[in-house]
């Protein structure tokens, strides 16, 4: 068990269920053929594309996630926030599965930070290497202020690096606490942070907690689950950017982003009592259906999925740094 990294209340048993239409079996052995494709082909072309730098790195890697997606069954749906940051930035985001990578990548491309066992695994490992995939001992509390440079020293090159700052894999329905020590690499680079949210939507578009990789979950009990979904949707949404500025250190920033996350991990109307989260229910992480009307309340000013222009984002991180107590001057 991690040393310092916490653990979802989430179980397969009570949090994972798959509901709706399902893929017949010729269909999720064809995905998974598919999927075998895609990864053989990302494994022979990994050592050219970084041996050559003039092919498009970026553009291939998005292309390949979302190829790799397709081939399981997973569409893709972007939703862009006001404001992109021209250099480095940290993205930060909800964890619900291991397709989270897949989805990020196929969106906005970065260095990935994971757990030093991922780079063990057999295919996906020399993959994660070769992507500058950069590595944290979570069981060694010594290693986190090197881990910690690492990142700020990619951000002050003008790099992308995407963490999950919640430390572990929740259902998809509520989250952990975001861990401030990550946030500390934006703070010395002084790079803004890009807070993700991840939701994954059954045919009905209804949230769906299929995708979902949590507890004891196993990897291929987990792709099987995945691959005979039909009809699921991975929503990424690319909320404003936080520069590290407004806020007076790393705890007050990690909040700042959590709470904008926290604001869109639901949408508005989603009901409260969607199956399979009994765990999060029995936590607290959840209300108990009928105990509220299942909706978000949205603060002032902090911008909604549907967007509102530059303004509106700029608006919701002013918002939003003035509730971590931060004295923001607007100019107006």
């Amino acid at each position: 068990m991690s040393a310092w990294l916490p653990t979802a209340p989430c179980t397969p048993g009570d949090c994972v269920a798959v509901t709706g239409p399902r893929a017949g079996v010729v269909r999720r052995v064809l995905r998974l053929a598919g999927c075998l494709a895609v990864l053989v082909a990302g494994v022979l072309a990994a050592g050219p594309v970084r041996a050559l730098a003039w092919l498009p790195a970026e553009r291939l890697v998005r292309w390949w996630s979302r190829l790799l997606l397709a081939a399981l069954g997973v569409r893709v749906r972007p939703i862009s926030a006001p404001g992109r940051s021209a250099g480095g930035s940290l993205l930060v985001s909800n964890h619900v599965s291991w397709l989270d990578v897949l989805l990020v990548a196929a969106v906005r491309p970065g260095r990935m930070l994971a757990k030093t066992e991922v780079g063990r695994w057999p295919v996906l490992g020399p993959l994660t290497s070769w992507g500058g995939t950069i590595f944290i001992d979570r069981d060694r509390l010594r290693a986190l202020p090197g881990t910690v440079e690492e990142i700020a020293a990619a951000l002050r090159r003008g790099e992308r690096v995407v963490v999950f700052p919640e430390g572990s894999t929740w259902c998809g329905r509520d989250g952990g606490r975001f861990r401030p020590a990550l946030f500390e690499a934006a703070v010395r680079a002084d790079v803004p942070v890009q807070p993700l949210t991840l939701r994954y939507r059954g045919a009905d578009g209804r949230p769906s907690t299929a995708p979902a990789f949590v507890g004891e979950d196993g990897l291929l009990a987990s792709l099987w689950r995945v691959v005979s979904v039909r009809g699921l949707t991975a929503e990424i949404e690319l909320l404003p950017l936080l520069p590290p500025a407004l806020f007076p250190g790393r705890r007050q920033l990690a909040a700042a982003a959590q709470r904008v996350v926290d604001l869109h991990r639901r949408p508005d109307g989603a009901p409260a009592d969607a199956p399979g989260c009994a765990a999060c229910v029995r936590s607290g992480s959840v209300p108990v259906s009928g105990s509220g009307s299942g909706s978000v309340e949205r603060p002032v000013g902090v911008p909604g999925t549907t967007g509102a222009g530059a303004e509106a984002g700029a608006a919701g991180v002013v918002a939003v740094a003035a509730e971590s107590g931060v004295a923001v001057a607007t100019g107006r």
